[in-house]
This record gives structure tokens, sequence and C-alpha cells, in this order.
């Protein structure tokens, strides 16, 4: 339709000619050109990065850091482990957890920042996950160890009707993964599956590839950017093979939002921040985490990290998701209580109760073992795939209800 350029002009409209065909209305080129080529700008801040945590301990927790040090999820090191985070325009990332997460949230603004393509799933499906990655040619993918047993629990034909050769690399983090489960994952996709530790605060990370985890098994690798530092409960660093307190050094700083005490509680006299993880390192410089600080069970003054029990367990043909907690116990304060989602819930009896505390036994020291196994119909996990264990003991020990526990 051709413009009245009399009237748009009557009206004070400014006319502004692309292709120069109106000799009336002002070149864009020249109109442009009033512009310096640099424009300087005044220096402003880069900002902060302001994601929530999962809650996995308590309530979710707002964590502020400079825009910067968050900026570092994604540089390449030098290591085979980092090679993942070289994104480009084909790559193509498979979104597998929500998108308000720390980690979705970094991994697709990273690969749409370098022109590549996203593929949200907007519910985890074991095979659905499959079909996506021979539909769309994925490239990149994240997961949880969840994820993996899921898919593992496929029967061979569903495992072997979809073509996954596009997917180069398959990054798993949030929880610590069985062995048995990540070896399998290996046995079935090669040699592409990577491995990092961190956390939302970003305080520092590990990370590995296949190869190195084969080599090192079960653990999470080697730092990426931060220093990792074994720590005694009185403060001292601690030489290889020792388990303690794993602290960050030199990875960053980070505030919990409106909360100093929380805040100050992560970090020890010497400035080194923790995600509230207790581990050791090999003596090649291999981290491994034995658990969450906050899961140990005290029984009788022996300290008692559930999460050998619970990767023996969640094995188990019968089992689909188990918690391992400490629950009351009258003569030694508390007692190891393994609670299990099966997969056939009319299975549940006191026999299969037994056959699961003797399967334990049979594998790992007593101590470690449950004492008692309950049998609950669901699960409390973030959709993350992170297990709320607070809300499972909150079942045992009701006036422990406060935020935090």
């Amino acid at each position: 339709t051709e413009i009245d350029g009399g009237r748009l002009d009557g009206l004070g409209v400014k006319r502004i000619s692309m292709d120069g065909k109106d000799p009336a209305a002002t070149d864009y080129e020249g109109w442009i050109g009033r512009f310096a080529d640099d424009v300087r700008l005044a220096d402003t801040p880069e900002g902060t990065d302001f994601i929530y945590s999962s809650g996995t301990t308590g309530m979710p927790k707002g964590i502020k850091r400079p825009l910067a040090t968050a900026n570092q999820f994604f540089r390449i090191g030098n290591s085979a482990s980092s090679s993942w985070k070289a994104f480009d325009s084909n790559s193509v990332y498979l979104s597998t957890a929500p998108f308000y997460h720390a980690a979705p949230i970094r991994w697709n603004m990273s690969v749409l920042r370098a022109g590549g393509t996203c593929v949200m799933m907007e519910k985890f499906d074991a095979a659905a996950a499959l079909e996506a990655i021979a539909l769309y040619g994925v490239t990149h993918s994240q997961w949880v160890p969840t994820m993996f047993i899921r898919m593992l629990r496929l029967s061979q034909e569903e495992r072997k009707r979809h073509d996954l050769s596009s997917l180069r690399y398959a990054v798993h983090a949030a929880a610590p993964c069985p062995a048995e489960v990540k070896e399998a994952m290996i046995q079935w996709w090669g040699p592409i599956v990577y491995e990092y530790y961190s956390g939302t605060e970003l305080v520092g990370r590990t990370s590995l590839s296949s190869d190195e985890w084969l080599a090192h098994r079960g653990s999470v690798g080697k730092p990426e950017f931060g220093q990792v530092h074994i720590v005694s409960e009185d403060g001292q660093e601690l030489p290889p093979t020792q388990i303690g307190v794993i602290y960050f050094s030199g990875g960053g700083t980070f505030q919990y939002h409106k909360d100093l005490e929380k805040t100050r509680k992560a970090y020890n006299a010497r400035g080194w921040a923790t995600y509230g993880d207790v581990g050791y390192l090999d003596a090649d410089g291999y981290l491994y985490l034995t658990d969450r600080l906050s899961n140990m069970i005290v029984s009788g003054g022996v300290n008692i990290y559930p999460q050998e029990a619970e990767n023996l367990l969640c094995m188990h043909p019968a089992v689909a998701d188990v918690a391992v907690v400490g629950v009351p116990n009258a003569d030694f304060g508390e007692e190891v209580k393994a609670v299990v989602q099966l997969r056939s819930p009319a299975d549940a009896s006191p026999e299969l109760a037994a056959q699961l505390i003797a399967y334990c036994r049979e594998r790992i020291s007593s101590i470690k073992c449950p004492k008692s196994v309950d049998f609950s119909d669901d699960m409390p996990r973030t959709e993350t795939g992170k297990l709320l264990k607070r809300l499972v003991k909150q079942r045992y020990w009701p006036t422990k209800k406060g935020i935090g526990y």
C-alpha cells in the first residue's frame, strides 16, 4: 500500500527510506551515520547471579553471587573432562530437568548463547528421553542418577529401538551415582559419560571423563576451578584417603539471601567454602563423596554415612527408590532404617524386609546396614531428582520439623 507521504509529514512523522526510492524521506544510511561507530559507555557493574537452591536440606535458599563467578560454570578448562562445555551452533542440548534450577538454566542459556538448539522435556520419561535423542539429533545432555536407573530398567527391545549415535556428551551431577549404574551406562553409551560435582553456590567444581572414572571408580573428579581441601572436625586439613568435610578455596564467593548466619556457617576460619558434603581425596588428587554431612547417622557414638547402603539397595531388583535414615533408638541415640519404595508395592512383606537387610549384610559392613525396613508408596524427590531426605526423616522425628533439619 502506498503511503501518503504528505499526510505523514503533516502529522510530524519522520519518514526513513531504507532503499533510497523516496527522495522526500531521510536516507537510512545517512541517518544512522550521525552516530559514532564506537559508542563508549560508562563502566557498569556486571551484576549478580541470583538462583534458589533445590531445598534438599531445608527450605530453598536464595543464593547471590557476582555474575562473573557464575559465568565460570561454562568456561572450558584444559582437562578432557571439560570438553563437554564446547557448545557451538551445531550443538543440540536435551534438557531433562526443570528450567528453574541452577544447572538447567545455565546449560540452556549457554547453548543458546552459542547459537545451538535446546530440546526441553516437559517431564522426564525414560523412553521419551531416548526418543528425543534420536528424533532431534541430540549432541549434549544432562542427567541425574535416578534417570539413568529408569533408563536401564527399560526393556532391551526399547533401549535398542532408538538411534543414539548423535549423542556425544552425557553429563550427570546433582546426586551421587551408584558405581554399578554408571558402569552400566558407560557400557551402553560408550565413553561419553561425564560427571561433575558442584552446587548452586558455585564455590568450586570437579569433573571427570568416563576413562578417568574407570581408572578411579567412584570418583567425582579433579578440580576445574577452586582447590579442594578435606577438613577434620577440629579444622585441620587432612591427607589423602582420610574422610572429612569437603571445602573449596579460590573458587569465588556467594551469600545466602537475607541469611548472614547460614552464609557464615558455609565458610571456615580460612575463608574456604563448603557445599556441606563429606568425602576424601585419593593419592592422585581425585575427589570421592561419602555423603552429605546432614545425612550422617550417629549410632552409639559411631558416625555412619548411609549413602553406601542406599547405593546398594537401589540395585536390588525389587527396589524402585530408597532412603536410608537415622531413627530414634533409646540405647544408641539413632539406628539405621531403610525406607523403600518397591517396584511392585503389593510385594511388601516382613519377609521381603528381611531379605533386603540380608542383601546388605552380605555385601557391606553390618554397622552400615539397616536394622529395619519400612515400605513407602512414594519417595519425596525434587524434579531434578534429588532426594528430600529431610521429609523422610520427619516421619520418625516429629519434634524435629524445623527448617534445615
